[in-house]
């Protein structure tokens, strides 16, 4: 389960260093291989433990592909997921296009969500923080929070 916000820098080649907190139990799970995808809603990347992406990938496969919709979300998804293993200092390289689509500079942020990560550019995810938080949530919630209580 990952869970927490961690900031940390790309170097100058691309790489981004696993913050310790995550690289442990990375290890454990998954021996440091990853996956990578771009996100199909946002302009952000999904980071997933070998196994799984494979789960995901699987559900993904299994989509009927004559819906124009589905195939979209196929190209994008598995057309961009590509597999990465963490070096020897935590370190993994994402590659140029991922960089590109979720606009990575050098400031980035990885955010825990349960069985996968997002990484994200800084600037980006304090400006999505600042708008969340000056939402009105007293309006009509979606069904599947209604029962949510924290």
């Amino acid at each position: 389960m990952f869970r927490g916000v961690a900031t940390f820098n790309l170097d100058a080649k691309g790489r981004m260093a696993i913050p310790a907190k995550f690289r442990k139990h990375l290890d454990v799970c998954c021996e440091g291989r990853l996956v990578i995808t771009i996100d199909h809603s946002d302009h952000c990347l999904q980071m997933y433990p070998l196994p799984e992406w494979e789960a995901v990938e699987q559900k993904i496969s299994d989509l009927p592909s004559l819906n124009p919709q589905v195939r979209r979300l196929k190209r994008m998804l598995l057309g961009y997921a590509t597999e990465c293993e963490m070096d020897n200092n935590g370190r993994i390289l994402l590659p140029a296009k991922l960089r590109e689509f979720a606009a990575l500079q050098k400031s980035m942020v990885m955010i825990g969500q349960g069985n996968k990560f997002e990484l994200w550019d800084e600037e980006t995810w304090n400006s999505l923080m600042d708008e969340c938080l000056q939402e009105d949530f007293d309006g009509i919630l979606p069904t599947e929070l209604e029962s949510l209580s924290i």
